[in-house]
């Protein structure tokens, strides 16, 4: 066991020696710190949750361990593994706990942790660690920090240049940027290599069917996974319910396409936003659309016959949205008025709706603008909201109809 607790440490010192990104966040690191409270950071694999943690702690005395490692879990003993760490990391004021949700009965684990008062700092990939198995054991004590891809932003700091202070000859650049990162998205391991986009989310995306999913849930049938998943993902931003996924892959069971779905969701591969009601009962009804956590793994596996801008675009909107704290059970929405007439989403504060955003990639045919604004305009009366905005590619004007001022803006002004 020592082995393995020195081996880590060279890996968390090697892991320490890289230059990284500073990620653009509010958090005030100090205070975090500061606090008793677990610091969770959840997020899909692979977006900078060891490193989020290691930019925390990198001038502190912290202990580490990496529970992305077999031999770690092979080798596990509460107990020795206790008194390995205090060997190893003498006096250390923080632990910093990587992918913990590889460790069988993980949670009471950390919940004795807690009362022995170590100061924890723990990552994974897994967003049932907040619903069931944190909320059940560690209700109250942990501080979430959630992490995703690069945001857009994010990428043009990467690339030396300012989203939102471009001057007028890096204009051309900032087109090429905007273009890449819509269909490339955000993976850090990614933005650096262009060039490894598809492999390497190739390779990810199957790693988390199989890892996270099929692995952590023990599913036998892992063909029928795989297919929900592949599906999944060439009909991202298209309204589905289970029922039809079902009938369109030859499923069984209902209800085991409902528990794929669920599965799929909990290494943040996959959302799936609800349309808008006031009746619960007929929100749970209506078929719900499926976006996917970052527009590469959309280059690197949809079946796509033609690329769709429009829904890529649709797609990073989203993102950014979750990004910014909304949630799909509480506070973002599709809607669909009586008319059939559709806005994509539907931003809600407590109970009040704040706003109606549109996306629509190129809105320059006068057709195009006229159904986009139709629509927006339509489920604003039906929802009694006056806040309205259309994202576009890179338009930027205002359109006045029925007395709604709307706003049409680019997306890197969202």
């Amino acid at each position: 066991m020592k082995t393995i607790v020195l081996n880590q440490r060279k890996e968390r010192d090697e892991l320490l020696s890289r230059p990284y990104l500073t990620r653009r966040s509010d958090l005030d690191i100090d205070m975090l710190l500061n606090s008793h409270l677990i610091k969770l950071i959840t997020g899909p694999r692979r977006v900078g949750k060891s490193t989020q943690a290691l930019l925390m702690l990198r001038d502190k005395n912290f202990a580490y361990l990496n529970f992305d490692s077999q031999p770690l879990l092979d080798a596990w003993d509460a107990n020795l593994v206790m008194r390995m760490l205090d060997d190893v990391y003498p006096g250390y004021e923080y632990l910093l706990l990587d992918e913990v949700q590889n460790l069988d009965a993980w949670d009471l684990w950390v919940s004795e942790l807690y009362r022995m008062g170590k100061n924890l700092v723990i990552t994974g990939s897994n967003a049932k660690m907040l619903s069931s198995e944190m909320a059940t054991v560690l209700t109250g004590k942990y501080l979430q920090i959630e992490m995703l891809p690069f945001s857009m932003e994010e990428f043009f700091d990467w690339n030396k240049l300012n989203l939102h202070g471009l001057k007028p000859e890096e204009q051309a650049e900032g087109k090429v940027l905007t273009d890449d990162y819509m269909r490339n998205g955000g993976y850090p391991e990614v933005v650096a290599s262009r060039q490894l986009v598809r492999s390497y989310l190739d390779t990810l995306f199957d790693s988390i069917v199989w890892k996270d999913v099929a692995k952590r849930y023990n599913v036998r049938n892992i063909t029928d996974l795989n297919n929900l998943a592949m599906y999944l993902v060439s009909n991202f931003c298209n309204p589905l319910s289970a029922n039809e996924l079902a009938e369109e892959l030859g499923f069984s069971s209902v209800n085991t396409t409902k528990k794929f779905m669920d599965y799929l969701h909990e290494p943040y591969l996959f959302y799936y936003l609800s349309r808008y009601n006031n009746k619960l009962k007929l929100m749970n009804k209506a078929p719900r659309k499926v976006y996917v956590v970052d527009n590469g793994f959309v280059m690197a596996k949809a079946f796509a016959v033609s690329e769709n801008l429009g829904r890529l675009l649709e797609n990073q909107v989203f993102i950014e949205l979750i990004r910014r704290g909304y949630d799909t059970d509480k506070s973002l929405f599709y809607y669909r008025s009586r008319n059939d007439k559709e806005v994509d989403f539907v931003l809600r504060k407590g109970t009040h709706i704040e706003r109606l955003v549109q996306v629509c990639y190129d809105m320059s045919s006068p057709k195009t603008e006229k159904r986009e604004v139709d629509s927006i305009v339509e489920c604003a009366s039906e929802l009694k909201c006056n806040n309205l905005t259309i994202v576009t590619y890179d338009e930027e004007r205002t359109i006045e109809k029925d007395g709604y001022t709307i706003a049409v803006v680019p997306v890197s002004k969202l």
